[in-house]
């Protein structure tokens, strides 16, 4: 099936004119919106506060965000349910467990999905399918994690993708592989000056490996 031109195209295509995982930034982005979004519209929804308090919340990485959004009275609220249940279970000595899952990993598992679904159904030539080859291969790729997941799914059965994508991701890894060797090499006693020769962002690709092999969603 072919791709259209929708929301998911032009995310893609904006985040992708930014450095990093294009995927982990539309992930990010998502998420903190549907935080935002959360504590605006859904605090008095009693189906949202019920998950929300079997969760026992957000998680403790979604959690420390919430000091970073203006809506005091939403936060306090939520978190006025979970105290409450903390509360009842130190009292009665019951460890404390939860019945769901943080709200926004689901969600955003959920975004992951959806575009790693739109970049696997990009592998044909419409002119869409072009543009969208085009702006994607000249951006730093998918992180390693995400590529991974474009791969094998949630099954962890092998899918078939598109290939021009693994042959661009691929070739962006072995590059990588490539300049951390170098930069090892070079970072050896006495090769001071060959380490100084290197591009401002060899001499610091250890950082852009570090980006590479783990989940940047902040």
């Amino acid at each position: 099936m072919a791709i259209e031109k929708h929301i998911n195209f032009f995310e893609l295509q904006k985040a992708s004119e930014k450095p990093g995982c294009p995927l982990c930034r539309i992930v990010s982005d998502r998420a903190n919106r549907y935080i935002d979004n959360t504590l605006f519209e859904h605090v008095a929804d009693r189906g949202f506060r019920a998950l929300h308090r079997a969760a026992g919340g957000f998680c403790s990485f979604h959690s420390r965000h919430l000091v970073s959004f203006r809506d005091g009275l939403a936060v306090a609220i939520l978190s006025q349910d979970i105290l409450e249940d903390r509360i009842e279970n130190f009292e009665s000595i019951r460890a404390w467990r939860p019945k769901g899952r943080c709200p926004v990993c689901v969600e955003r598992e959920k975004i992951e999905h959806e575009y790693l679904d739109f970049l696997n159904n990009s592998g044909g030539n419409s002119p869409e399918e072009r543009e969208l080859r085009e702006f994607f291969t000249a951006s730093d790729g998918l992180c390693a994690p995400h590529y991974n997941a474009l791969l094998f799914g949630q099954s962890g059965w092998k899918r078939i993708v598109p290939r021009w994508i693994r042959t661009f991701q691929e070739k962006k890894f072995k590059e990588l592989l490539t300049r951390l060797g170098v930069f090892i090499e070079l970072s050896a006693y006495g090769r001071q000056k060959e380490f100084a020769a290197l591009s401002e962002k060899d001499q610091v690709v250890w950082k852009e490996a570090a980006a590479c092999l783990s989940l940047n969603i902040e």
